[in-house]
């Protein structure tokens, strides 16, 4: 099983930082004093907050210095969402991203500058930059906020929030230089002198059925980055109503509506942001007949997406996958834009 996290939508941000002045330009090594500051090398590819913050305390908790760096200023276009982060060690490693990969060795170089100097700063690179060694291939521009750890245990309430399902967020006030924990949801961006950033659990897939359809999706949903789990109603009870909560997608893939029913119950008391059904539109009707005649609504049964899938006429395993994960993805992305 992967779990990962989707990044949220958030509008760009403009904002001004008094105070925090960007003065130096990025570089990959730069020396102070008699030292040399390592040269910044990427630990292991990963867009994923949930990794990302685990790398930081890993490495806080191994006895590293470790700096959070966080996407709190977009002009124009970016790669990124408000929010994106990297973590980067005092001895180079760094993960993570905070724009398509053009300026993270650089926003590390100027992360261990703040470990060496024990001080946060901000970033600015791109459009609006003084620099102009550095340009971003989108045309825009982003400040990136270099927070050197101090305190891990905002961080590990975030990670242990996730693990539970929870809406929770980080607020990082430069005033201070101090990271605190939030629960609950709220947009991610400015808010009076703190920068939060909200996190939403990751997306589940609860996928039905015995089939081949069932093994080929499973591992499509899986190489996306969400987690699965998979329910056979042959040789199962259905899964408990707390597993489908608004961050997860159900999709049956049964070819026997009676096996389809239980989940399908299941499934409409709660309020997954997909569920979808496969069968043709024939195969529907009787699905809908059988529904109402259990005494669900009509508003009820037509969240129910069938057939299932981005793009019709999938007669193979691979892509009807594909036609499904692409479709979850898509409600994913509307529900997020929605927000």
């Amino acid at each position: 099983m992967i779990s990962t996290y989707l990044g949220v939508y958030n509008p760009e941000h403009r904002k001004p930082f008094p105070g925090r002045p960007n003065d130096r330009s990025p570089q990959l090594e730069r020396p102070f004093g008699d030292k040399v500051s390592p040269a910044p090398a990427k630990a292991f590819s990963t867009d994923s907050t949930r990794e990302v913050l685990d790398f930081a305390v890993k490495a806080t908790l191994a006895g590293r210095q470790v700096a959070l760096c966080t996407l709190v200023e977009i002009r124009g276009g970016s790669s990124r969402a408000l929010g994106a982060h990297m973590a980067v060690v005092d001895d180079g490693l760094y993960c993570g991203y905070v724009s398509g990969g053009c300026t993270e060795a650089a926003v590390a170089a100027e992360a261990l500058q703040a470990i060496s100097k024990g001080c946060d700063r901000f970033v600015m690179l791109g459009e609006g930059s003084p620099f102009f060694d550095i340009v971003l291939p989108c045309g825009g521009g982003v400040t990136v906020s270099v927070h050197v750890l101090r305190d891990i245990r905002p961080i590990r309430s975030v990670i242990e929030g996730l693990g539970c399902r929870r809406d929770v967020g980080l607020a990082y006030n430069p005033s201070n230089q101090l990271l605190s924990f939030v629960s609950g949801k709220a947009d991610t961006g400015w808010g009076d002198e703190a920068f939060l950033t909200f996190y939403r659990p990751a997306v589940r897939v609860l996928l039905s059925g015995r089939t081949l359809e069932v093994e080929i999706a499973a591992k499509v949903a899986q190489a996306a980055g969400y987690d699965v789990l998979q329910y056979d109603a042959a040789i199962g009870e259905p899964p408990d109503d707390t597993l489908i909560d608004a961050d997860t997608a159900v999709a049956l893939l049964q070819h026997d509506l009676d096996l389809e029913m239980p989940i399908l119950e299941v499934a409409l008391r709660g309020q997954p942001f997909y569920l979808g059904a496969l069968g043709s539109s024939r195969t529907h009707e009787k699905r809908m007949e059988r529904l109402r005649a259990q005494g669900h609504s009509q508003d009820s049964i037509d969240r129910i997406k069938a057939p299932i899938g981005l793009f019709s006429r999938a007669r193979d395993a691979h892509s009807l996958a594909l036609s499904v994960v692409a479709e979850i993805a898509a409600c994913r992305q509307a529900v997020l834009m929605s927000a």
